[in-house]
């Protein structure tokens, strides 16, 4: 885990350097499992694609779990998220190959509130499709 963040140390305005998350077939099996969610677009490029979709594709909440992993990497502390919202833009496409695909997020504190309270607005992009639109998050720091 990164170092504790603390409110003091933090301006509005302040970037929050990009990160990517790696994401493979693999990883949406997992993440089925964890969550329950079998759809088989997720997993079977035969029906994902007998459907329109280029290809096997991401679970959306998979996609928002890593902006909220993003957040706290970054805030030290895994508790520190206390409102978290995004909306889904496009899909994270994942090819059956070595590489996957890879979720690159970035962030910028937007707003200090008080209370050790900030609002960080983050950007998600999958090659060059913005995935996650409108994500936000309060985050209370130390």
């Amino acid at each position: 885990m990164t170092a504790t963040v603390k409110y003091d140390e933090v301006e509005a305005g302040q970037e929050i350097p990009a990160r990517d998350f790696p994401v493979s077939r693999l990883s949406l099996v997992m993440y089925a499992g964890a969550s329950g969610d079998f759809n088989v677009i997720h997993w079977n490029e035969r029906i994902a694609k007998s459907v329109g979709l280029p290809d096997v594709i991401a679970h959306g909440m998979f996609t928002m779990a890593q902006g909220g992993r993003f957040v706290t990497d970054w805030a030290g502390d895994p508790g520190a998220v206390v409102d978290y919202g995004v909306r889904f833009s496009a899909p994270v496409v994942v090819p059956d190959d070595d590489q996957g695909a890879v979720i690159t997020i970035s962030g910028v504190v937007e707003e200090k509130l008080g209370d050790n309270k900030v609002v960080v607005a983050l950007k998600a992009y999958s090659g060059d499709s913005r995935v996650l639109s409108k994500a936000r998050a309060v985050v209370k720091l130390a």
